[in-house]
């Protein structure tokens, strides 16, 4: 069919196609009464006219130049005419999404990176390697990077590149499917390494990171998760940061709580201790030099991927951490007390004897001396502690017991020992209770009681200034030094409000998909 236009020369033939529509349709209708309609409505001349309508308007539209107006082309293109492009790109308010650097053998500005998704990326016409010669017929050979960034900056509108190309061919490049945790915060605008601080990308301990580009062994690129702007960012790499913080350590490491033996309320005994109780700390991976793993152990980034739980799987153990006295216990207590049958805590071993009262296997699993030491040989101990020439000790079978029974098992640690958990056989979910402000202690643990551990009973005293000291100070080394391994952090102010903030954490961890190291998924 022939195309058609709204020129008056046109008039006759739009009219004659409408009208013939009616016979070309005829074979495609079903009744005299719709072949009528038809006629009588391609005939109409008030269609005629919306359709004349029509066709004026896309002759008006088709007529017009809707490309960017661009500056003429140079004409002194000098004698490398035959190995120099001239590069235009229309800028609008997102930046380049490329960063260049001054060649320390040649001193030429060339193109460092192209940061994935951004205008360039997406162009395709600026590789790295490139050598930047002029931009907006300005010579960039005598100038600083930064010189030349601030030229880009106050450009608007088509900016024109001209550029040697770099004889490096490019390697294709897949749009990264790597996912990692990140364990520390980081603001470019802070960081006097990166080489473009506009073109880095800030984040939070916790956020989940897409790694877009490796090929910089210092510089990566990435996006956060979910995050529909195509355009990358730059962060430090793992390795450079890890060199980074090494260098920043401190050469004496605060060194782990104390561990002890102290009761709680007849349910389970933790193995956790104030310092000045001073007894034994000891756990199953002392022998491995636990001290200096934790100096090799840099909090940078975790690669990670989803998971959710499936009906068949066994629970995630869940490992509580605080300092003594937040009420760690309380909250556990009231848990097991709403679901016995849901959630579960380990028993204890010891070496003590045994007391009329007590039953084997419930209060405490009794061993002979010998036999512990065997098994602490054999790093069966998740940690334990020596307390009046007696051992007492958490050990990893009785994890496994709780978890069986297809229960919750609820396991209150030495911070220090979380990062050995981290199997795929427990997948744990770390929670760190955390004390509210020391006013706030005093407030509200005026009249309250910690249970000291000093003699066999357990007994009970008023907390102390010094309590509400150590308190503050044990939750802030705790979360400095491992608060990278927390997956959630909930404040003990008021005990009902944690509580319930508590078990809707419980609820959400059996349903909900989490971001987990990828190791726990492959065995």
């Amino acid at each position: 069919m022939p195309a058609l236009s709204a020129g008056s020369g046109n008039e006759t033939g739009l009219y004659e196609m409408l009208t013939a529509l009616p016979a070309q349709l005829q074979p495609h209708v079903d009744s005299q009464e719709d072949l009528t309609f038809l006629w009588d409505m391609f005939g109409e001349k008030s269609l005629h006219s919306l359709v004349k309508a029509l066709l004026s308007v896309h002759d008006t539209v088709a007529q017009k130049n809707y490309d960017p107006v661009l500056p003429p082309m140079p004409d002194d293109i000098d004698d490398e005419e035959d190995s120099v492009k001239i590069i235009r790109l229309v800028k609008n308010r997102e930046p380049l999404g490329a960063t260049i650097k001054k060649d320390e053998h040649t001193g030429a500005i060339v193109v460092a990176r192209i940061m994935r998704g951004g205008a360039a990326d997406r162009s395709g016409l600026i590789h790295v390697g490139d050598e930047l010669r002029e931009v907006n017929g300005i010579p960039v050979e005598d100038k600083r990077p930064e010189e030349i960034i601030q030229i880009l900056a106050q450009s608007q509108g088509a900016i024109t590149f001209k550029i040697i190309p770099s004889i490096k061919e490019d390697v294709p490049s897949k749009e990264g499917k790597m996912y990692i945790k990140a364990l520390f915060d980081y603001d470019p605008f802070e960081d006097k390494a990166i080489p473009c601080k506009e073109a880095g990308l800030s984040f939070k301990k916790g956020d989940i990171l897409q790694i877009m580009s490796q090929d910089d062994a210092t510089w990566w690129q990435a996006k956060h998760e979910g995050d529909a702007n195509p355009r990358a960012g730059l962060i430090p790499s793992k390795h450079f940061q890890e060199r980074r913080f090494a260098l920043r350590r401190p050469e004496v490491l605060v060194q782990p709580l104390k561990v002890s033996n102290r009761k709680s309320s007849g349910f389970r005994r933790s193995f956790r201790l104030s310092r000045k109780d001073k007894k034994t700390n000891k756990s199953m991976y002392e022998c491995k030099k636990s001290d200096q793993y934790d100096t090799a152990d840099v909090p940078t980034y975790e690669e990670v991927s989803p998971y959710r739980r499936q009906n068949n799987e066994k629970y995630r153990l869940v490992v509580l951490v605080g300092p003594v006295g937040v009420g760690l216990n309380e909250l556990k207590r009231k848990l097991l007390i709403s679901d016995t049958q849901h959630y579960g805590v380990t028993v204890p071993h010891t070496t003590r004897a045994r007391r009329s009262q007590e039953s084997d296997g419930v209060e405490y699993i009794f061993i002979s001396k010998h036999l512990f030491e065997t098994d602490v040989q054999n790093n069966k101990f998740i940690e334990y502690g020596e307390y009046k020439n007696n051992y007492y000790g958490t050990s990893i079978d009785s994890v496994r017991s709780v978890l069986a029974k297809n229960k919750v098992c609820l396991l209150d640690v030495q911070p220090h020992t979380v990062k050995h958990l981290r199997t795929l056989e427990f997948k744990p979910f770390v929670i760190f209770i955390k004390p509210p402000s020391i006013e706030r202690l005093r407030e509200t643990r005026r009249n309250a009681k910690i249970i000291s551990s000093r003699d066999d009973q357990g007994t009970a005293k008023p907390f102390t200034e010094d309590d509400f000291q150590e308190m503050i100070k044990s939750a802030q080394i705790m979360e400095s030094q491992y608060g990278h391994l927390f997956d959630k952090i909930i404040v003990n102010d008021d005990l009902t409000v944690a509580y319930n903030e508590l078990k809707a954490t419980f609820d959400k961890l059996e349903t909900d998909t989490y971001w987990v190291p990828v190791s726990w998924l492959h065995s």
